[in-house]
């Protein structure tokens, strides 16, 4: 079972504050791996993060549907701290959770769409990985 802690929580929340990113992979529908910078990373619940995808028509969300699976990566090289996300994306397609998506994420990265033009993707974690100076811990769902 999956359980993203507080200090996780708060290290991604505070990554843009702290010149951290977090980057985010998925592979397209002709197989090929991508890699993007996405700060408006957050978590949505015990076992979720989110994003929000500024342009609708992107590649990300064209291969969702067929590809859903997704990585994101999170270090800290002073701090000796990194996050290793795996989980399954979907569209947040609800007026509620495409709002609460929007408004958690970074005041930095809403102003990137102000118009709310983007969609809010949910990442159903099915394995968080932690290293840090005090080992390894996998955790699965």
């Amino acid at each position: 079972m999956i359980k993203i802690s507080d200090e996780i929580r708060e290290d991604v929340a505070q990554a843009l504050n702290t010149g951290k990113s977090l980057s985010a992979a998925y592979v397209d529908a002709n197989g090929k791996p991508h890699i993007s910078f996405y700060g408006s990373t957050h978590v949505h619940s015990a076992d979720e993060l989110a994003i929000w995808v500024r342009n609708p028509d992107g590649p990300l969300l064209r291969t969702l549907s067929d590809h859903p699976e997704m990585a994101f990566i999170y270090g800290d090289i002073s701090r000796t701290v990194y996050y290793t996300f795996e989980g399954v994306g979907r569209l947040a397609t609800d007026a509620a959770t495409r709002d609460r998506v929007f408004a958690e994420m970074h005041p930095i990265e809403r102003k990137f769409d102000a118009d709310k033009k983007g969609v809010a993707v949910i990442i159903k974690l099915t394995t968080l990985t932690t290293l840090s100076k005090k080992g390894k811990q996998v955790q699965s769902a």
